[in-house]
């Protein structure tokens, strides 16, 4: 099915996508930024964007996901280092279930954590207990608790909210350092000291594990809760934890204990696993000695994590950067003040130049360039330059009551600041011009990776149709060839098109007649004989039960007494064949596999039954009446179909020649009636002698049938270079 993760680059989503992957379904991945440099494992299609995007509609309209799980609490795209990771966190999922609400399909899973609990507890914290935050980041996650349960009760959608009780992993850097167990080593890194609470007691959960658990809940086609708490019910104190690292980091590390109140804090995971089951865990003593030996090899990593201090006079430059470059108009102003005032005390007593206003100019020059502040910076200094020139030839008190200079200084700023306002105007609009089509070119460019990504999908779907080798229509093709051959050759070549559709080169089929035992009718290697020539299929464990259910057994186990995959064809409610399949690389084990062998399976079925109807509509011109003789045509094409099947390799067969008067061919039928296996033929070739055809039966073995004929003083012989 089509799954979208959403959440950050992490060690817990990658191992969520390997699983995934593993399962056969197809993954698509939300990253929430629009920076590609996170690493992740391999999905079929991947959006940068962030959770406030405005195309989140139209990624989930083009994805149609069966379902959705939010990284929630585990999401490395917030850090909780402020207030404002809190508000992006709240608003980021709104957003992402509203988009989930317009698209109205599937499930949608949100991933707490423990941290929705900051109060002792006595007793194991069920599902139905209020959540009691104690932290700003908890209180946030149990906020998004309460946002998914109302969209689940308003809008009748199905939610699920998994609540992760400690979950431990391995870091790979200083970042990645959040959990106790990893604070722990890097304590004991740093100071060679441990700190533990006495009274602490917690519960760890390893991500893989966690993993599993997961997967319970998007596999479940029903589920009777929303709230599910996933716990390990491995109960360990502080105390306990510190043991464990101070053991596995090898290294002298002293545990102190300290005098805080401790707290009891565990999930209960009863729920779950009444529902569920429970899956195998991790052994957390091996995990922790991983993690000490990882963080102690990178120990440099882990160590030197923080940035660097930048030198003294780097961290000034840094700070005293705006300062400089919110100067560097001023001091253009008054350099280019200077040749204006001295060109101006030049020209003054020109009779060419004496109407010419210099200031003016200048006052213009800079209103033009950079706006209504430079203009009337440049007409205070034009204001200074005029009243000092005009003091040249008159006092101040003269320039004071002089009536021109009021009219001059009035009409040099009125001008500056009315032109310095239209090039501030202008760039206000240019800037909001640019904003838009920043913005613009932003929704140009989602709408062109939404469509690019559409394209990939289509033609990957397409390709699919036509090309792979898990189609329908490319397993349709293969088996409708069935339909040429034969009667006779059915089962023969449908274990070849087995072969050929699961890359395998081991396949088997054993038919079943009236007993608990199977036997071995086509084969394509020595490998896939090794279960013998019969078999009692009853005895066969979880593989008979997993057949007996109709379903497919699949050897996760990798028990070499089974083969990696089996399923039987049934007709009437009765087991009537089993198919076996060895050599299946292990990411192929999967249910995708397990369905298209279901698929395959019933295709044989409608082939086999075809043929089985031609034999029964012909059955009276096949046989001696009464008997189990067949005639000379209907043998002798059964005969050449054998030897033609040996000769590729998918069975053993032996044909002997009875050396006896056809006058004794009564008597003889008789014996042969009773004394062959079901699996066994006999009638008479084109020459009319009679022939009895062993099946599954190499040279070796025919002779010990020829020494039990001769017991009934039937003598025979091998026919050699039939075809």
């Amino acid at each position: 099915m089509n799954i979208l993760l959403i959440g950050g680059s992490g060690s817990l989503i990658n191992n969520l996508i390997i699983k995934l992957n593993k399962e056969g379904h197809r993954v698509y991945l939300l990253t929430g930024s629009r920076y590609k440099q996170a690493p992740y494992q391999k999905v079929f299609e991947r959006y940068d964007f962030t959770y406030d995007a405005t195309c989140l509609d139209e990624i989930f309209e083009s994805i149609n996901p069966d379902l959705t799980l939010f990284m929630g609490a585990f999401d490395t795209n917030f850090r909780w280092q402020n207030e404002r990771d809190a508000v992006k966190f709240s608003a980021g999922l709104m957003n992402i279930l509203m988009a989930y609400f317009m698209n109205n399909k599937g499930r949608f899973i949100y991933l707490s954590s423990d941290e929705v609990y900051g109060i002792h507890y006595d007793e194991d914290i069920t599902e139905d207990k209020p959540t009691t935050p104690a932290s700003l980041r908890g209180m946030v996650i149990a906020q998004g608790e309460e946002l998914c349960e109302s969209f689940r009760n308003n809008r009748g959608l199905d939610v699920v909210t998994l609540r992760v009780d400690n979950l431990y992993g391995i870091p790979k850097e200083r970042k990645d350092v959040t959990d106790i167990c990893s604070k722990m080593c890097l304590e004991a890194l740093e100071n060679g000291v441990i700190t533990a609470v006495k009274g602490n007691q917690v519960s760890l959960m390893y991500e893989t594990d966690a993993v599993e658990y997961i997967y319970l809940l998007i596999r479940a086609k029903e589920h009777k809760h929303s709230v599910y708490n996933l716990s390990s019910g491995l109960k360990l104190t502080e105390l306990d934890i510190a043991q464990r690292v101070s053991t596995a980091m090898d290294m002298p590390v002293e545990i102190v204990e300290s005098e805080s109140k401790g707290a009891r804090r565990i999930l209960s995971g009863k729920l779950l696993e009444s529902e569920f089951g429970n899956p195998l865990c991790c052994d957390e003593k091996a995990i922790i000695q991983k993690m000490a030996d990882y963080m102690k090899k990178n120990s440099y990593v882990f160590l030197t994590g923080e940035e660097a201090k930048l030198p003294w006079w780097k961290r000034m430059l840094q700070k005293t950067n705006w300062f400089v470059r919110a100067m560097i108009p001023f001091v253009e102003n008054m350099i280019v003040f200077i040749p204006f005032f001295m060109i101006n005390n030049r020209t003054a007593e020109s009779a060419y130049f004496a109407n010419l206003d210099l200031y003016l100019l200048y006052v213009l020059l800079f209103a033009i360039v950079y706006g209504q502040q430079q203009a009337t910076f440049s007409a205070v200094l034009a204001t200074a330059g005029y009243c000092f020139r005009q003091m040249y030839d008159r006092s101040g008190f003269e320039l004071l009551l002089d009536s021109n200079t009021y009219i001059w200084i009035a009409q040099l700023f009125i001008l500056g600041l009315s032109i310095g306002y239209m090039k501030d105007r202008l760039n206000v609009l240019k800037k909001e011009s640019e904003e838009e089509q920043e913005f613009l070119s932003v929704q140009l460019t989602d709408i062109q990776d939404i469509n690019s990504s559409n394209v990939r999908v289509k033609d990957a779907l397409e390709t699919q149709i036509v090309n792979q080798n898990d189609s329908i229509g490319k397993i349709y093709s293969i088996t409708s060839t069935l339909d040429q051959y034969s009667s006779e050759e059915v089962l023969f070549y449908a274990c070849d098109m087995l072969k050929q559709l699961f890359g395998s080169n081991d396949v088997a089929i054993y038919t079943i007649s009236h007993s608990d035992y199977a036997r071995l009718f086509a084969s394509t290697s020595e490998k896939a004989r090794c279960l013998g020539n019969s078999i009692k299929y009853a005895d066969m464990g979880d593989l008979y039960q997993a057949l007996s259910e109709r379903k497919v057994f699949i050897n996760k186990s990798l028990d070499e007494r089974y083969p990696l995959m089996a399923n039987a064809i049934y007709e009437a409610d009765r087991m009537q064949m089993i198919i076996c399949i060895w050599g299946i690389p292990w990411e192929r084990m999967t249910l995708g596999q397990a369905n298209q062998l279901t698929v395959i399976s019933a295709l044989i079925q409608n082939a086999v039954l075809r043929a089985n109807r031609y034999l029964e509509a012909l059955e009276n011109e096949r046989y001696v009446e009464g008997t189990r003789q067949m005639e000379s045509t209907a043998f002798s094409k059964l005969a050449h179909a054998f030897m033609a099947a040996e000769n590729k390799g998918l069975t053993d067969s032996t044909l002997l020649r009875v050396l006896a008067p056809k006058e004794e061919y009564p008597q003889i039928r008789v014996l042969l009636d009773a004394r062959l296996r079901d699996s066994d033929y006999f009638g008479t070739m084109e020459d009319g002698v009679l022939h009895v055809l062993l099946s599954n039966t190499n040279r070796e073995g025919s002779a010990y049938v020829m020494q039990r004929l001769a017991e009934y003083e039937i003598k025979s012989e091998i026919v050699e270079g039939m075809l």
